[in-house]
């Protein structure tokens, strides 16, 4: 495993000071999130960020929360690159408007589902004689129930995914 962002044995820089252009000290406080092995990263973070206030952040934080910090610097940064202006706000949007169009077919696949069933259940209503036994009657009644019932759990599930 990596000790401090570094091979064990090597005095090999971490990317921040590799990029910074600058020795990398034992205490480095970029080494463990920064590895030389992911320039990348860092050259991102520096360049939406800068090295100074990534350094004021991170020596901020308690050293637990450091990482997921990087994590969300890096993936911001990565999001700025892309998207200048927006940023991640313009992916959220984006996954928000699919979703509002995915939604919208769900419901017209369920009324759709609703519909064909009402058709169905009323072909059978029509062919079945004016004077049907009670025990006919009462499944033409449960059948209507759980038609409703479907109907109301279809509205049901729109609901909760519209929370």
């Amino acid at each position: 495993m990596k000790e401090s962002g570094r091979k064990q044995g090597a005095a090999s820089p971490c990317a921040a000071c590799k990029l910074l252009r600058r020795r990398c000290a034992q205490d480095c406080v970029f080494a463990p999130y920064f590895p030389a092995d992911e320039p990348q990263k860092f050259a991102s973070v520096h360049k939406v960020f800068g090295a100074s206030n990534v350094n004021k952040m991170l020596q901020e934080l308690p050293e637990h929360q450091r990482g997921d910090a990087v994590s969300s610097m890096v993936y911001e940064a990565n999001a700025r690159v892309r998207d200048p202006v927006y940023g991640c706000v313009g992916a959220i949007s984006s996954l928000q408007q699919q979703i509002d169009v995915l939604q919208a077919q769900l419901a017209l696949a369920q009324a759709e589902v609703v519909h064909m069933r009402m058709r169905q259940f009323s072909s059978t209503a029509t062919n079945s004689p004016e004077n049907a036994s009670p025990s006919s009657k009462h499944i033409t009644q449960s059948q209507t129930r759980s038609l409703f019932t479907m109907d109301m759990e279809a509205n049901l599930g729109e609901s909760l995914w519209s929370c």
